[in-house]
């Protein structure tokens, strides 16, 4: 049965979305089977695993609106093992026609049941906002993985987070967790960025992982290529860091 991981972060910026594409692309990579719901308006992870957004017929939008069935909406992407289901602009407009439909923040829970047996790992890309698609998305997974941006507001956007986090398992999902925190866009050149991980590590009871994600321009280029970075350039820092990352993502569900 497939552990459903939210990736989220009110923030925008703080590389939510490199690293649902690539901890995906390493996971797959390390022989699991992979789902990657792409849950933001902006599409930034269909076409950064290879899915040209505007020849979709039907996308997450089409599936929250009851237009399509799950398997309908399930598509390969350039990586053996690992599946899309995509998103473009469409989803923006969810929000408002969401509102009055029933039992609206189960939406997406509904629909992964029936298909969450066929994969390993189900990560979901959330929008960088607290909108009723984030709800929806932590309403349907096991566990929220919180990238923060290796900067001087990070610790006031993880409250946030935190927060949401808590209000979701009490009203809606009580089975919901952290699953940890990763650090991103980390500089080894500055003294902020390890001021940052010192104060987060300080003031957080939550899991961190040992896994820090450095400022890296080929993780930067990977996404225009429509490809995630261990198939754009194998050997660089970010494909390795994001090799790890999965690892721990791995070990840790085998230690529930």
């Amino acid at each position: 049965m497939g552990r459903i991981i939210a990736i989220t972060n009110q923030k925008g910026g703080v590389g939510k979305t490199t690293t649902a594409i690539n901890l995906s692309a390493c996971l797959a990579e390390a022989g699991q089977r992979v789902l990657t719901v792409d849950f933001d308006p902006q599409g930034n992870a269909t076409s950064g695993l290879g899915l040209e957004k505007g020849n979709i017929d039907n996308t997450v939008y089409e599936l929250l609106m009851g237009e399509c069935q799950v398997g309908d909406c399930i598509m390969p992407s350039v990586q053996e093992r690992l599946d899309v289901m995509p998103s473009d602009v469409d989803l923006s407009g969810a929000e408002i026609e969401l509102l009055d439909m029933k039992d609206k923040e189960n939406i997406l829970k509904e629909n992964l049941n029936l298909v969450k047996d066929n994969y390993d790992f189900i990560i979901i890309d959330c929008p960088p906002s607290l909108s009723l698609l984030t709800i929806n998305a932590l309403t349907a997974a096991n566990t929220a993985l919180i990238p923060i941006q290796c900067e001087y507001y990070a610790l006031e956007g993880l409250n946030q987070v935190l927060k949401t986090v808590n209000l979701v398992q009490k009203k809606l999902n009580p089975e919901l967790e952290v699953e940890g925190v990763v650090f991103t866009m980390y500089d080894s050149r500055t003294n902020l960025s390890l001021e940052v991980v010192e104060n987060v590590k300080e003031h957080l009871n939550e899991n961190i992982y040992k896994t820090i994600i450095p400022r890296n321009v080929r993780l930067a280029e990977a996404p225009s290529y429509g490809m995630p970075i261990n198939m754009y350039d194998s050997r660089s820092t970010g494909a390795e860091n994001y090799r790890l990352l999965a690892a721990e993502v791995i070990s840790r569900g085998e230690e529930v």
